[in-house]
């Protein structure tokens, strides 16, 4: 590849969506500097594209599939050399234009390290931009960079024309040129004879969506594990004979080898694997699977240690040749460094047999995608980080088991519509002293930190509250002052700061709570029930023989209102008698533009459960509410059935 082209100026443009500009059709976003991002934009731009083709926009009529899948995988490149070098926000823009060729420009504020050319680097010196860049030119039409004051964009202009089937005869003369010097490293892309028309497509278009393939592949994994699994598949045997996945011990941040100039081995690699813990062998693959377990054997005794720089590689490994046998006994192995944000996760190392050296256009298209491997471990990482966060939390803002009521019945239903993250739906059941029970189910405004927030306000006071003897609607005016005071707001502050900037419309009001509060007081005969409904879905009661009817009155939501009064209901609950207790989850379900209790439907299913126990009514509830939507639901969703026995 040559010099970087000369710059392009650019208009800058500041619509956020699709729209028209010029003239032209432009989509523009701007993404985090994170490993999520190139997944985002390859999204973003088939969206981009079939929304403006649905929409028979001027110049769609000119885009292919060829252009599609070609703008894919250059703005995954561009996308990923600025989240891998810059580590900044990038603003990805594509625009459309009259003859259906389309400008993709990729923006990052770390104009300090420009794009370098590979060609003049040395074997296994596969450059860390190079190689991406390349793809892009033999993709583009034109490309080049353009610098300004604290951003430097990289743009590329993709025909709707092939260029490969309009090239030249000078162009088709230099291709011959290169197949004829590529055959050897055909050979080595796939495992059985091909003929010069695939061997030209493997060259031409084939490593192309091999990339762009893996991109997609190992994008959609939440899990480190099955990243290293897709790697060796991806790799055995079409770029190798066998391959190897080491990932670091996050915790730790360090391998725990001694360093290369420590080690008796030479080359930078350790020998003796006791010197700590080391980083783990997530995955071995091979061509013959009799052999995997003998290669794992050996490749564990002798772990990479990483070079004190974080360069990706490639870097010899030793050769493995006891594991394999007397007919690979001599081969090649290399280690690529999996590197993602400036973090080391771990080491990737391929090797093959009866091969002297690896050609550089293997290495570097291994580089490629061993770069795609880190990216992926390190959004899985991400992912596994924000899960456990999450369920440590959801923990803390629920009760880690029910009390059992004498002469009570009970029954929980508890779905929360994001597994991955804090609910904003809570409930209680309680001992409170005296032989007295209490019990709430909440809604909190909002969901995630700020709802864990609330929640974890809200909870510990109830039972504060409750077990001093305060009664049911005391209990609330204090709740509700609490929520409006001044340490609400600073443990809100310290939530967001935290989290990261709060979304548009979030703000004070995510510390508003729904609430319905009660206690329970047996009784000879008997269950007496005190409880207020604020701002929540009011409570039903069925009696034994079948009517259904609201137990509270409604009241202002807790955390708005400054100077309210709360008041609270009694009523004895006789055998038989069921307290049904939801959250808005259930009453305000959808399908189409009707809700579940839209004409008291939720009163005409309570209805039909006469006759059944708490459990079964809790069951036959839950099982309506899905079955009402089409869809799954879009809501928290919590129900508590009390019942006398």
């Amino acid at each position: 590849m040559g010099a970087i082209p000369a710059q392009r100026e650019t208009v800058t443009r500041a619509c956020d969506a699709p729209a028209r500009d010029g003239g032209h059709v432009q989509a523009r976003t701007t993404l985090p500097g994170s490993p999520l991002s190139p997944g985002s934009a390859r999204t973003l731009v088939r969206a981009a594209l079939a929304d403006w083709a649905a929409s028979g926009l001027p110049g769609t009529e000119h885009v292919t599939d060829r252009l599609v899948d070609d703008a894919v995988v250059a703005v995954s490149e561009l996308v990923t050399n600025a989240v891998v070098h810059a580590g900044t926000e990038v603003e990805l823009s594509c625009r459309l234009e009259d003859d259906g060729a389309l400008v993709v420009e990729v923006l990052d504020h770390h104009p300090s390290r420009s794009p370098r050319d590979g060609g003049l680097e040395a074997p296994y010196e596969t450059p860390e931009y190079g190689r991406g860049l390349r793809l892009v030119s033999r993709l583009a039409e034109s490309w080049g960079v353009t610098y300004r004051t604290g951003a430097k964009t990289v743009w590329a202009r993709l025909p709707a024309e092939d260029p490969v089937a309009a090239k030249d005869d000078i162009e088709a003369y230099a291709e011959e040129r290169a197949l004829e010097r590529g055959l050897r490293v055909a050979e080595i892309l796939a495992p059985e004879p091909q003929r010069a028309e695939r061997d030209r497509d493997w060259l031409n278009r084939g490593a192309l969506s091999f990339l762009a393939e893996a991109s997609d592949l190992l994008a959609g994994q939440l899990d480190e594990n099955l990243v290293a699994a897709l790697a060796g598949q991806l790799i055995v045997p079409r770029l190798a004979d066998w391959c190897a996945v080491w990932l670091e011990d996050e915790v730790a941040g360090r391998w725990g080898y001694p360093r290369s100039g420590d080690t008796q081995g030479g080359a930078g690699w350790a020998v003796d694997g006791t010197a700590g813990t080391g980083p783990r062998l997530a995955r071995v693959w091979h061509g013959s699977e009799s052999l995997i377990e003998e290669l794992r054997r050996a490749l564990e005794k002798e772990p990479p240690l990483p070079p004190d720089n974080q360069r990706t590689g490639p870097v010899p490994y030793p050769w493995p040749g006891e594991a394999l046998g007397a007919r690979q006994a001599h081969g090649t192995a290399l280690a690529y460094r999996l590197v993602a944000g400036g973090h080391p996760l771990g080491t990737l190392v391929i090797g093959r047999a009866d091969l002297v050296r690896f050609p550089d256009e293997v290495t570097g298209l291994v580089e490629d995608l061993s770069r795609r491997v880190a990216l992926a471990i390190g959004a899985a990482r991400q992912y596994a980080r924000q899960a456990t966060i999450s369920r440590v939390l959801q923990r803390g803002l629920l009760p880690g088991a029910v009390a059992e009521i004498p002469g009570v019945a009970s029954a929980l239903v508890y779905e929360p519509y994001d597994k991955g993250g804090p609910s904003g739906d809570f409930y209680d059941l309680f001992p409170a002293g005296d032989g007295r029970w209490c019990f709430a189910i909440g809604d909190v405004q909002g969901k995630g930190p700020e709802a864990a927030v609330v929640i974890g306000i809200a909870r510990p006071w109830l039972r504060l509250l409750a077990r001093e003897g305060y009664r049911v609607a005391d209990v609330l005016d204090r709740l509700n002052q609490l929520l409006l005071d001044d340490a609400t707001e600073a443990a809100d502050a310290a939530a967001r700061a935290l989290a990261g900037p709060a979304a548009p419309g979030d703000g004070p009001q995510t510390r508003f709570l729904s609430l319905l509060y009660g206690e329970l007081t047996p009784f000879d005969g008997g269950i007496r029930c005190t409880l207020a409904s604020a701002g929540h879905p009011l409570p039903l009661l069925l009696g034994e023989d079948g009517e259904v009817h609201t137990a509270a009155q409604p009241q202002t939501l807790l955390g708005v209102v400054e100077d309210v009064t709360y008041t609270s209901e009694t009523f004895e609950l006789r055998s038989g008698d069921t307290l049904l207790c939801v959250t808005d989850g259930v009453t305000e379900r959808r399908s189409g533009s009707r809700q579940f209790d839209d004409g008291d439907g939720l009163a005409a299913a309570l209805a039909g459960c006469a006759g059944l126990n708490a459990q079964l009514i809790a069951e036959r509830i839950r099982r309506l509410v899905h079955e009402f939507g089409g869809r799954p639901p879009e809501d928290d969703l919590a129900l508590l059935v009390l019942q006398a026995e």
